[in-house]
């Protein structure tokens, strides 16, 4: 217990004095996302949290993990952390074409399957199906790595959103780990949870800085890791086996895995790419309806919690049905908000220039003068 401490707490320090000379770097540098049509902010603001986030994530892995020579396959973990890290750097900065984000995807996948063997060979009777043959194995792993990555990368819409549900789903894998003695993987949750708790300092309402895709990939990679290890282990450990792991694993991640995979296929069905954007997601309904940015947050990470704990609760249960109830759950909580919840006025975020050239109906509009600090705007954004 005493490395796992100790490695969250470095993990948050670094993280934690590393952000104010990024924002500074980044103001210095003008490197900002700026804001549009599409995204929630109305100022300014740097995406490169992602650096504080892998800073404080393998500087602390490699001062407090002991990874034996079982434990070799850590060294392609944070091989994978470094190239996902430098691939989402590239995009926040110059902005990758989604199909080459994918295939740096697919080359990570390819490192954790084929060098680290971070395989999933058992479907546990999900579907009817149990162990899964070589080919089948590789190709469900690919997609389970690629779709946690995504998964993250995609609700990563609102000021503390992805870091929250990240930080939750990495303590609960971690404790996981730490209480059936498998040290270096809590290791692995808790110092990612370190490192997230930190930059929820300088993230949560109103953001100070964004995470960007060099952080949300990251988590989602961590993630991938600690599900597929806790599909492979979590039936067969001793001090508290789970019934039916690739289930309960799913519920830990529902919200993100859910809410990517329902927005993939109202796309496809529009006949357009499924990574092209639009506001679909789950954040984008609650912020349509007249929640904040905290409020879509907390609603969210109570849900998490809600489902995490429903799946560990109600393990026991087939895991046919179980699967079935979780997702059942998770559609009637979307449909819930799209049709019984009370819309919001329209909201327009406009520059003063724009407010004297266009014609717009004040009775049925709320309108955001566009700053440029999030001084100006932190009234405003909890409006």
């Amino acid at each position: 217990m005493v490395l796992i401490a100790a490695g969250m707490f470095i993990a948050y320090v670094i993280t934690f004095f590393l952000m104010p000379f990024i924002i500074r770097i980044a103001k210095i540098n003008k490197l900002f996302d700026r804001p549009d049509e599409r995204k929630t902010h109305n100022y300014p603001i740097s995406s490169l949290g992602g650096v504080g986030i892998v800073s404080g994530l393998s500087i602390s892995l490699l001062l407090v993990a002991d990874f034996k020579l079982e434990d070799s396959e850590f060294q392609f973990y944070l091989a994978s952390f470094f190239i996902i890290f430098i691939l989402g750097v590239i995009d926040d900065i110059f902005v990758l074409k989604p199909w080459k984000k994918v295939l740096g995807q697919l080359l990570i996948a390819s490192l954790l399957t084929a060098k680290a063997h971070l395989l999933i060979t058992n479907l546990q009777g999900l579907g009817g199906i149990f162990e899964i043959n070589g080919v089948f194995s590789y190709l469900f792993s690919f997609f389970t790595i690629l779709l946690v990555i995504n998964s993250f990368n995609l609700i990563d819409g609102v000021d503390g959103l992805a870091a929250s549900l990240g930080l939750i789903s990495s303590l609960v894998f971690g404790l996981f780990f730490y209480m059936n003695n498998n040290l270096p993987f809590a290791i692995l949750g808790f110092v990612m949870a370190g490192s997230l708790l930190a930059f929820l300092m300088f993230n949560f309402p109103p953001a100070k800085i964004f995470m960007g895709d060099s952080g949300s990939m990251l988590i989602g990679l961590v993630n991938a890791i600690l599900l597929i290890k806790f599909i492979e282990t979590g039936d067969s450990v001793v001090n508290f086996p789970v019934a039916s792991p690739i289930v309960v694993g799913f519920g830990i991640l529902l919200i993100p895995l859910l809410d990517v995979l329902r927005v993939f296929i109202i796309r496809l069905t529009k006949g357009v790419s499924p990574f092209a954007p639009d506001r679909n997601h789950l954040h984008h309904l609650l912020l349509n309806k007249g929640f904040s940015h905290t409020k879509v947050t907390l609603a969210l990470l109570f849900s998490t919690v809600c489902f995490t704990g429903s799946s560990f609760y109600l393990q026991e249960l087939n895991s046919n049905l179980l699967s079935a109830l979780l997702i059942l759950v998770f559609f009637a909580g979307v449909f819930t908000i799209k049709y019984f919840l009370a819309p919001n006025r329209h909201l327009h975020v406009v520059g003063d220039n724009e407010l004297a050239t266009n014609n717009i109906h004040i009775q049925d509009t709320k309108i955001l003068t566009l700053y440029t600090t999030p001084k100006e705007n932190a009234a405003v954004r909890e409006e």
